[in-house]
């Protein structure tokens, strides 16, 4: 037998994560001039890093040779400053995804399960198998989490339920009544890991109080993430909140020196900018309504969104992503989210969203 077939049946059984596309791959692969491909494939912001957050990594250049602090003892403070949670209940992560990763390593074992929705982010899946666990797929309800279903589905070996609010790929949000109702129901024992990764682009009103759930709820864990509306993918640092004995367990398996030097003090400067955060969502609000009414104008049917991206449904996708990859324009297929017939757009600026929609049009029209 060789050494690679002797990995555990699990790990081997994995599909690995697709990303987007990147800009680089496509001009390689079709021979295009880089500047002139727009890609709305990955839901970053397209406005970039505040610039106060460009200037807080310049002054941090000079001590890269130094490791970064393990504790992120100036980032979990402005956090604590900005939401009211003690430090000792923030959890860093290099990007959100590595505090999903944690809670399965810290909650699940072979022989558990978690429970997730379809068509909810494709990392939830991912981190349970890595795990040897076993994953509880939950039918979803118009596009989004049918919440009472979900319930329903926790089984006597459950250990964790992974909820995205607004969800990526499809963009729906539970209503922050329903989903307060929901944590008052999961058992005790039972962990709730709420993703916020699109929190910061919905309005005031749609916002649940999640951080006041955490002092009611032991179980549950609220993660966020700067790669969004902070517009710091490229950096990787996002965090949980949680209760400090579920904290103490997630930083018994997270990687000492987890997130940058870089991300931590881009983060804490990204976190001051209030003004260029509030410019980042009123662009994703003009641009979601562009592509909203671009699209109806084509009729092509799409899932209303909460998020800083949009799912259409154009049919034969496979065929479509090529035709638009062949115009240069980058969106993203979501057939292994079982949407054989969607294609997820990330919003950009005006004219990014204006190619896009006449790429579509003159794809449509053949």
């Amino acid at each position: 037998m060789a050494f690679h077939d002797q990995a555990a049946a699990h790990i081997r059984a994995i599909a690995p994560y697709l990303p987007g596309k990147p800009i680089a791959e496509l001009a390689r692969e079709l021979g295009l001039d880089e500047q002139g491909i727009v890609k709305l494939a990955s839901n970053e912001n397209p406005l970039g890093a505040s610039p106060r957050a460009l200037a807080a990594i310049e002054n941090v250049l000079m001590d890269l040779a130094r490791y970064p602090d393990g504790s992120g003892f100036d980032l979990k403070q402005a956090l604590s400053a900005r939401l009211g949670i003690a430090p000792a209940r923030i959890v860093l992560g290099n990007g959100s995804n590595d505090v999903l990763e944690m809670a399965a390593r810290a909650f699940l074992v072979p022989g558990s399960s978690a429970v997730y929705s379809q068509y909810a982010f494709a990392v939830y899946p991912l981190a349970v198998q890595a795990m040897g666990a076993r994953g509880i797929e939950v039918p979803a309800a118009d596009w989004g989490h049918d919440l009472d279903a979900m319930l329903a589905a926790i089984e006597a070996d459950t250990r964790l339920v992974f909820i995205a609010n607004p969800n990526n790929p499809t963009g729906t949000l539970a209503a922050p009544a329903e989903l307060a109702r929901f944590i008052d129901r999961v058992p005790a024992e039972v962990g709730i890991v709420l993703d916020e990764a699109y929190y910061e682009y919905l309005p005031v009103e749609l916002r649940g109080d999640s951080l006041a759930w955490l002092a009611a709820h032991p179980n549950l864990i609220v993660t966020r993430t700067f790669s969004k509306a902070y517009g710091l993918a490229g950096l990787r640092v996002g965090y949980a909140l949680c209760q400090e004995p579920v904290a103490d367990l997630l930083n018994r398996v997270r990687q000492p020196f987890n997130v940058g030097s870089l991300a931590q003090a881009a983060a804490v400067a990204a976190l001051a900018d209030e003004a260029f955060l509030e410019q980042c969502l009123q662009i994703n609000r003009e641009g979601m309504d562009q592509l909203a009414a671009g699209l109806a104008a084509l009729d092509v049917d799409f899932i209303p969104s909460y998020g800083n991206f949009i799912c259409c449904r154009v049919g034969d996708a496979t065929r479509i992503n090529q035709a638009l990859l062949q115009r240069g324009v980058i969106v993203r297929p979501v057939a292994g989210y079982g949407m054989p017939e969607h294609l997820r757009v990330s919003v950009g600026l005006a004219a990014e969203n204006a190619r896009f929609l006449s790429a579509l049009a003159e794809v449509l029209s053949r």
